[in-house]
């Protein structure tokens, strides 16, 4: 199939976790067999880089401001997709995109929208961007032929405000764990010797909670901060004036690739804030590297990490919880061991790009050829299937 990704910054990601999905799913999907074309910002992916594994590459600009540049890119993404190639299924990332989807439509082209959480619910828009967010998405359940929440309560929620039906398709992540001093060194951390927090930095992602919390713990373990956002100087200003007299706490700006990798599998464990979204990339991937998690308790969180991570309610419950597991190696062990399994269990990449390709097929009235996974066999195929489609019900 010929398959249009539109909405993200672009491939590599080097930005955030719609960008990590859209990596993960292009360039297992072209793996399959498919032709797949991601659209990038030009200010993420340079516009001399044509292909990146296998996956081309569209390079178009866009309005560098908050409120625009998510949206105009897309526009102007649509476009191009409708004027250039018959593309056999698109999928579009972030709700606010929604309004596009009658573009590619219209080419003949079937539309699937990725809605992501709740954005309405983000702290960093004014009131004109909870309110496009919240028309946008109106726009998610009317205008695409999909649409594609990734949590059972996001799928809860479309459902019971819209009376809107969902596929609800989580992400995935990666199982492995290796301790590599050399690659972590950088940094000025050992392996096992620092705590981890990720995100962008921004109000509702509670990276001050995390702050706040480690520096009533008493530890020689370091807080590595490892994030950053484009549209936020006063408020990361803030964190790194509220983390200024605790030489233990480290901001690394932005990491991606191998580094971020590394830096996943050598922590001593992994605190999640986010208060907003879905299912977060950057949990799971805490928790495919074997990772003790120890996240906020909102009904996302836990439905990602269920009882394989420790939930936390504040930051006093927070600052208690992670000194009893910076002083008991046992109780981190067997934390990591349960995320790990449950990465296998509930959130595989490959059984996450399976269900993507079959939506995709459905909506372009394409049979798959049964080699589609290549080695393994159709009984295991059903069996794996099954598996996911009974662990997300």
């Amino acid at each position: 199939m010929r398959i249009a990704i539109l909405g993200t910054r672009g491939v590599p990601a080097s930005y955030g976790g719609f960008e990590t999905f859209a990596e993960q799913l292009s360039t297992r999907l072209v793996a399959r067999g498919h032709d797949v074309t991601v659209y990038c910002r030009a200010h993420y992916v340079s516009p001399r880089q044509l292909e990146y594994k296998g996956v081309r590459l569209k390079v178009l600009p866009t309005i560098r401001h908050k409120y625009f540049d998510t949206v105009v890119h897309a526009l102007l993404s649509a476009l191009h997709a409708a004027a250039s190639v018959r593309f056999d299924a698109a999928l579009i990332c972030n709700a606010a995109n929604a309004p596009i989807a009658p573009i590619l439509r219209a080419s003949g082209t079937p539309v699937a929208i990725n809605v992501d959480g709740l954005e309405h619910k983000r702290r960093k828009w004014n009131w004109i961007g909870r309110n496009y967010y919240r028309m946008a998405e109106r726009f998610a359940v009317w205008l695409p032929n999909e649409t594609v929440t990734d949590a059972h309560v996001i799928q809860d929620y479309y459902l019971a405000k819209y009376r809107a039906p969902s596929t609800m398709i989580a992400y995935g992540a990666e199982v492995e764990r290796r301790l590599d001093r050399a690659a972590v060194r950088q940094w000025g951390v050992e392996p096992n010797r620092y705590v981890l927090y990720v995100s962008r930095l921004e109000p509702e992602n509670n990276a001050a909670m995390v702050i706040e919390a480690f520096k009533r713990v008493r530890t020689p373990h370091k807080l590595l901060v490892v994030g950053d956002a484009p549209y936020a100087r006063e408020y990361i200003e803030e964190l790194r004036s509220l983390a200024r007299r605790d030489r233990r706490i480290i901001f690394t700006g932005f990491v991606f690739g191998d580094a971020y990798r590394a830096l996943q599998q050598n922590a001593y464990c992994y605190v999640h804030a986010t208060e907003v979204g879905g299912t977060h990339p950057a949990l799971l991937e805490a928790m495919g590297y074997g990772n003790c998690v120890l996240t906020l308790g909102t009904p996302e969180n836990v439905e990602a990490v269920g009882e394989a991570g420790i939930h936390y309610a504040d930051t006093k419950d927070l600052a208690a919880k992670l000194q009893r597991v910076l002083r008991d190696g046992a109780i981190v062990n067997t934390y990591r061991q349960r995320a790990q399994a449950r990465v296998r269990e509930r959130y595989d990449w490959e059984h996450v790009v399976d269900r993507y390709e079959e939506l995709f097929a459905r909506m372009a009235g394409v049979r798959l050829a049964k080699t589609a996974l290549e080695g393994t066999s159709e009984l295991k195929k059903s069996e794996a299937r099954e598996g996911v489609t009974a662990n997300k019900s």
